[in-house]
């Protein structure tokens, strides 16, 4: 069939504004991928991101690769295989100040806290002493070293010589101390969480150690960790993270209907499944970057003078740019 001058014109144009279209859809969303463990607390996060497609609202589309390790997505993202991960600030600041180009966005200000017994006669640090205390995360975990410093100066107690630390995975931790195995237990937040919901009190959480150490407001322990090369060249995408991640948090902090949508994920119910949402609305931030930057900071030297070079390195100060400059600014 021969077409009309017409037809070709209007199939030309058709044509052309199809692929016009297709072009500024494909612009318009930048792909980030984004490397998590599997089973931690950032999936509930992602989950509810990822359901009510804040990525798409947020000129993003967000790929949830899953790993194993903490380990693994470190190595991943050095590697280019993902775009973004989430780690901690003093690892961040002690690559940096290695040279590499690593740079954070907080995430989570909620941190783990020593929890014994609701019936326990421990009722403060000092109590501690000559007690047996389970720690997850090792001898150079963030909330071990502040709260062992601050156990130190106010009460001149050294927790690792004066007590019979284990050291352990959170879960067997956990059991030891429902067991009566532990008469206190020093462990991540949502673990803490879930012992409290079961019959444990905190005795002091890391967040009230650096407070009295000088810390101004909640630090945020972890952050969405990326390179700033990555974030210079992509600057669209990087604030679309951003924001996709506060609209999450947003609708988690509001909504308890969201939370039971997210109970299988969670694999809590009831009661732990209260104290696990509450005390993440808790670590929600919420301070200007400049000030999360100098509290880091502050608490950078008091780590790094019990933690000594194990934990940070060479560097005495936190490396400038740790914190992502591109919110510097409300950006």
């Amino acid at each position: 069939m021969t077409m009309s001058r017409r037809d070709v014109i209007r199939l030309a144009a058709t044509t052309a504004l199809t692929a016009a279209l297709s072009t500024g859809s494909a612009l318009a969303t930048a792909k980030v991928r984004i490397g998590v463990l599997k089973f931690g607390t950032v999936s509930w996060e992602l989950d509810t991101l990822k359901y009510h497609r804040f990525d798409a609202a947020s000129g993003i589309d967000l790929d949830v690769v899953y790993f194993a390790g903490e380990d693994a997505t470190n190595v991943a993202l050095q590697a280019g295989e993902v775009d973004v991960i989430v780690s901690d600030w003093l690892w961040v600041s002690r690559l940096r100040s290695e040279g590499a180009d690593l740079t954070l966005v907080p995430y989570s200000t909620a941190v783990g806290a020593i929890m014994v017994a609701q019936a326990s006669p421990i009722r403060t640090i000092a109590d501690l002493q000559e007690k047996k205390i389970g720690v997850a995360g090792g001898p150079l975990d963030k909330s071990w070293l502040l709260i062992q410093a601050l156990a130190r100066r106010d009460h001149g107690l050294d927790l690792p010589a004066a007590n019979e630390i284990v050291f352990g995975a959170p879960p067997l931790l956990s059991q030891k101390a429902m067991q009566g195995e532990l008469d206190a237990v020093l462990s991540f937040w949502h673990f803490c969480a879930r012992l409290e919901a079961n019959g444990f009190r905190r005795l002091i959480g890391a967040e009230d150690a650096a407070a009295a150490l000088g810390a101004g407001g909640p630090v945020a322990a972890l952050g969405y960790v990326f390179h700033d090369k990555w974030a210079d060249e992509n600057p669209d995408a990087a604030k679309g993270l951003v924001d996709a991640s506060m609209q999450a948090k947003n609708l988690l902090a509001r909504s308890d209907e969201e939370w039971l949508r997210l109970a299988p994920i969670v694999r809590a119910d009831g009661k732990e499944l209260e104290t696990l949402r509450d005390r993440y609305r808790e670590g929600i931030p919420a301070r200007p970057i400049a000030e999360e930057e100098a509290d880091a900071a502050n608490l950078f030297r008091v780590l790094a003078d019990i933690g000594s070079e194990k934990l940070v390195g060479n560097a005495p100060e936190m490396a400038p740019g740790t914190f992502w400059q591109g919110l510097a600014d409300g950006g």
